[in-house]
């Protein structure tokens, strides 16, 4: 008699074990935000915070309001206009982010790869690289004026020195017993890059994506409160300057999600690409 489980039913007490594991992830990950609202609630009904701090509940119907409302009733900006707002930000962080990676990856190979560019370049970015992004600014409204462009230029050097410094490094790490069987397998040194260390050098730069698209978040911010007149960064302004602290807190909740959104979104890729690794590693 064949007491051994089928595979079926193995296959699903493997589902209900990860289906577990999961929500026990889930839960645990909520404890700590729930917490900060009920202390941000208790803090927010306090005589002291009255009118000053808007409580969670505050904040949830003004949200609601501004993404559920109807555009244009009683000529209120903060009311049903929030997925457009939350569109202008992501369209601008996705174009300045692909630049970013454009030139970001190809530069940061070669110079991880090649001294005499590294002897070239490297010094350059590292002189460059310390200046933050609103000192960018005035140069940016100087040479694009009020528009999209230059919004897109801050996220670029946002995203850019993330991904180029990281996909530098992942290049010069590079395991050299695999250059060598590499080159003993036949390989020629223009193939090196593409064939053997892009792919060694993958790891370090989905790190430099997922840093460059945090950044990409901030810089957009940063843009749209001076550089351009929509978005999410020029709702945080205006909000602040009407006094309405209720639309400004859910701003900001709202770029931390979209920001946890697309990192969930390199993450998941990075698990679909690099899974040749995970597969060795285990």
């Amino acid at each position: 008699m064949n007491l051994k489980p089928s595979n079926a039913s193995s296959g699903q007490t493997k589902a209900r074990g990860l289906r577990r594991q999961g929500f026990r992830r889930t839960a645990i990950g909520l404890v700590v935000p729930i917490l900060i609202l009920l202390v941000w609630q208790w803090i927010g009904q306090s005589a002291a915070m009255a009118g000053l701090v808007p409580t969670p509940v505050q904040v949830a119907r003004a949200w609601y309001v501004w993404i559920f409302g109807k555009p244009g009733m009683g000529l209120n900006p903060y009311q049903g206009t929030w997925l457009a707002n939350v569109q202008y930000s992501s369209w601008r962080v996705l174009q300045g982010f692909l630049l970013a990676m454009l030139f970001g990856i190809p530069l940061g190979l070669s110079i991880g790869w090649s001294r005499l560019i590294s002897q070239m370049l490297d010094p350059l970015i590292q002189g460059l690289r310390p200046i933050p992004i609103t000192a960018w600014l005035p140069f940016s409204i100087a040479l694009f004026g009020i528009r999209d462009m230059g919004s897109i230029f801050l996220i670029f050097l946002g995203g850019f020195y993330a991904i180029v410094v990281n996909t530098t490094q992942g290049a010069r790490d590079v395991d050299r017993n695999l250059v060598r069987a590499a080159l003993m397998m036949g390989a020629r040194p223009a193939h090196m890059l593409h064939r053997v260390v892009l792919p060694a050098a993958m790891p370090s730069i989905f790190t430099g994506l997922r840093i460059g698209l945090g950044i990409s978040w901030t810089a957009v911010i940063v843009s749209e409160m001076v550089a351009v007149k929509s978005g999410l960064g020029y709702v945080l302004w205006d909000a602040y300057y009407v006094g309405r602290m209720d639309i400004v807190l859910a701003d900001m909740v709202s770029i931390g999600l979209m920001g946890f959104v697309s990192d969930r979104l390199i993450v998941w890729i990075e698990h679909h690409v690099l899974a040749w690794r995970m597969l060795q590693n285990h």
